[in-house]
């Protein structure tokens, strides 16, 4: 969570799909829809949303049953059996549930990204699709309760994808079909009736793996008040925040320490990057894999694969003069650095930092719903953040730490960080826009697993990216890095880092 790895990870992101016919067609069948449940105006609207009603079970239980959603992406579903009460959230940075054992967690990887989806679907009304990056392609007709319907397949930004089942005659929809917090769930809607010149479904049928559950709306509310605490962790399963000055000190005094013990480590990653038409078509795609190891808290790559395939000797040769320019650059850095630290201790001066550090992130965000989980079988802090609206940025760092709003998973024994999701809660423009502009929406996820009992190393890494240069070319592009095979190694007795078959003249990792 340094800071530097949160800029060189953006500046690394600056630097097959659907038929537009078809999705013209989709397009119709959602505007047809959005015309029929009340109209783009009428929708647009809605702030917030509350549906309750009361359930009947396949096995006979009776229970409750609340939906609420609320701009721009929070989203709260409960089902209350007897003393149990299953809950999937999302409140905006994190998301989470409650299982039928009553236990509480962050969901993270696939099963996060789907709740998410899920409140950003439900808050659209399938409204300013382009603008919120969520694509549409018609599957075809469909049966649905022994009726035809129009099936259209709604995959957001992040690539979840959702079934959404049309009635022909009202154009309203009947069914949506999805994998929701890991579950297979499929809702089927009847009796629409008018509220604030919005149609709402009057009943529900909620199939959420093997259970079933026939809910009756009895409340619907259009812009009722529902505060932000409605989609926040429960207050008693909170825990009480420690002092994060002190933490975040830690962390960024600690990073030496953690840099030279991953100077002991060696793997491989691969990298997949996709880039997309303003439609959602992909317009490219590539792949590639690495070897690595660490040199002055940095990675040192070489490629070895292109699109699944070993590089020809040639293209390997120049890959590794590339590796041992860079560890030369890095090895001169080091030097620079070390040379303006003596200097500045000989002159009886502290040496400024050459980058900020976590501190920054005290000032531009605040932080809400603490709580202790296990993550990769170890005990973490989490917490999430969000921007600070009373802190007034000034340098560079400051305005992109200050739109950030997400979840952080925090080792406190360790002194590092777990997990890191987040994403840009405006456009976050650079040079006032001229050079370049991160849109709102751009996410990332960065991951890292306990090794040896002794460090965390890094293993997955996803960003989600939509940015345009010079006010002209726009880039909405997709990279999943993965990191495995790590392997730890004497450092005195490595000449070489691992070469493919066939690679030749592999740079030489220097001496610590």
């Amino acid at each position: 969570m340094r800071t530097r790895l949160f800029i060189a990870f953006i500046a690394c992101l600056l630097t097959g799909g659907a038929d537009p016919a078809r999705a013209q067609e989709a397009g119709r069948i959602v505007e047809q829809y959005v015309k029929a449940a009340g109209g783009g105006r009428a929708l647009a609207k809605i702030q917030t949303l509350t549906l309750e009603g009361t359930f009947t079970s396949v096995d006979g239980k009776s229970g409750t049953y609340t939906l609420d959603t609320k701009l721009p992406n929070r989203y709260y579903s409960e089902l209350l059996v007897g003393e149990k009460n299953l809950i999937e959230a999302y409140n905006g940075k994190s998301a989470w549930h409650r299982n039928a054992a009553g236990e509480l967690g962050t969901l993270v990887g696939p099963e996060g990204m789907q709740l998410e989806a899920a409140a950003q679907y439900y808050n659209s009304r399938l409204l300013n699709l382009k603008k919120s990056k969520v694509t549409l392609a018609p599957v075809g007709h469909a049966e649905v309760r022994g009726k035809d319907a129009l099936e259209v397949e709604v995959t957001t930004a992040t690539g979840v994808k959702r079934q959404a089942f049309f009635d022909p005659q009202t154009h309203l929809i009947v069914k949506e079909a999805a994998t929701v917090g890991g579950v297979e769930e499929e809702i089927l809607y009847d009796d629409y009736r008018t509220v604030d010149g919005v149609k709402l479904p009057n009943k529900i049928e909620l199939h959420r793996g093997n259970e079933k559950y026939v809910i009756s709306v009895t409340r619907a509310v259009i812009n009722g008040t529902v505060g932000e605490r409605v989609f926040d962790f429960p207050i008693k399963s909170q825990v009480k925040l420690p002092d994060l000055k002190a933490l975040f000190k830690e962390i960024d005094d600690n990073q030496k320490a953690i840099d030279k013990i991953k100077e002991n480590y060696a793997g491989s990653q691969s990298e997949e990057e996709t880039e997309f038409e303003g439609d959602g078509r992909v317009k490219k795609r590539e792949a590639n894999e690495y070897t690595f190891f660490y040199l002055s808290g940095q990675e040192v790559t070489t490629r070895v694969k292109k699109d699944g395939k070993p590089l020809s000797a040639e293209e390997q040769k120049k890959e590794n003069e590339k590796t041992q320019k860079r560890i030369e650059e890095l090895q001169k850095r080091k030097v620079k650095k070390e040379a303006k630290e003596e200097k500045a201790k000989e002159e009886g001066k502290s040496d400024e930092k050459e980058e900020p550090g976590i501190e920054v992130f005290l000032r531009a965000c605040q932080f809400v719903n603490p709580r202790r989980e296990r993550f990769r079988g170890q005990d973490v802090l989490v917490f999430d953040f969000e921007p600070n609206s009373e802190f007034r940025p000034h340098k560079m760092v400051e305005k992109f730490a200050q739109k950030l709003a997400g979840v952080v998973w925090i080792d406190e024994k360790a002194h590092d960080v777990a997990r890191l999701e987040a994403y840009f809660t405006g456009d976050m423009k650079i040079a006032g826009g001229l050079l370049a502009n991160l849109q709102k929406g751009t996410s990332f996820v960065f991951e890292q697993a306990y090794v040896n009992n002794e460090v965390w190393l890094p293993t997955y890494m996803e960003a989600h990216v939509g940015v345009r240069f010079l006010l002209v070319k726009g880039i909405k592009a997709s990279v999943v890095t993965r990191y495995w095979d790590y392997k730890k190694f004497n450092v005195e007795t490595l000449s070489t880092i691992a070469k493919p078959q066939g690679a030749t003249d592999a740079p030489t990792k220097p001496p610590r």
